[in-house]
């Protein structure tokens, strides 16, 4: 089974985003519903955020969605790497030493400590476009 989740990992805004920490606007958005998730740091980590998401997306009742879980991971998918809040709206993402998922202002000073502490594996996040 594949998974999603970083450990200890700070995914950083992409390169060509122009936006900064903006907040999704639009209901119903993949964006959306996962700023609203991760409002509450630390609480999914990234295989529950994109199986609840999707369930969501879908339609899914959430009774179903192990099975669901079991479809999506039966595959490789796309990480957190490649989110819209890392891609479009300059958020970055932190995976704690557990895989939950933090967002994170990158003009906090959390997001420069995390940037500071050596034991966090930096990774971009993915660019919007092709160079």
């Amino acid at each position: 089974m594949h998974t999603t989740n970083y450990v200890d990992t700070l995914i950083l805004p992409a390169e060509d985003c122009k936006a900064v920490a903006k907040v999704p606007d639009k209901a119903g958005t993949v964006a959306h519903m996962q700023f609203a998730r991760l409002s509450a740091p630390y609480v999914f980590d990234s295989d529950t955020l994109l199986v609840e998401v999707t369930g969501v997306r879908r339609d899914v009742p959430s009774d179903k969605w192990i099975d669901l879980r079991a479809e999506i991971f039966s595959t490789g998918q796309a990480c957190l790497r490649a989110s819209p809040l890392v891609k479009t709206h300059g958020w970055a993402l932190h995976h704690d030493g557990q895989a939950r998922v933090a967002l994170v202002d990158p003009t906090s000073d959390r997001f420069q400590d995390l940037m500071d502490d050596p034991n966090v594996f930096k990774v971009k996040g993915m660019r919007n476009s092709r160079i």
